[in-house]
């Protein structure tokens, strides 16, 4: 298991990325496939920016939208499965990970919350 959470964020971002190349391109395909990319990439960097932050607030603001971007990444993986039906069982498994991730930046932000 990666506990290095900058890590584990790039980790998924390449997945991700990986994963998209190889999705056939169709029109609906591509909408949910730019989304995609940018919400579950966004999660990643917006991780560094909370490790470089200058403030409590600040940290706490990127965590938070860590937590909003990996929601909306679990959104567009279900809509993908849904238009990609033979790739559901991949698309299972990188869920899977979102949701980790949901629950681990859902963590971070109750801690905050309490401080």
């Amino acid at each position: 298991m990666n506990y290095n959470l900058e890590e584990r964020t790039k980790k998924f971002s390449k997945e991700i990325i990986g994963f998209l190349i190889k999705i056939k391109k169709s029109r609906i395909n591509e909408n949910i496939i730019y989304q995609l990319i940018r919400s579950a990439t966004s999660v990643g960097a917006n991780y560094c920016e909370a490790n470089a932050a200058s403030s409590k607030k600040d940290f706490k603001n990127k965590i938070f939208i860590c937590r909003k971007e990996i929601q909306e990444t679990k959104y567009w993986l279900e809509l993908l499965a849904e238009s990609n039906p033979e790739e559901k069982e991949k698309i299972r498994k990188i869920w899977k990970e979102a949701h980790e991730l949901t629950l681990i930046f859902s963590k971070i932000s109750g801690t905050l919350n309490k401080n």
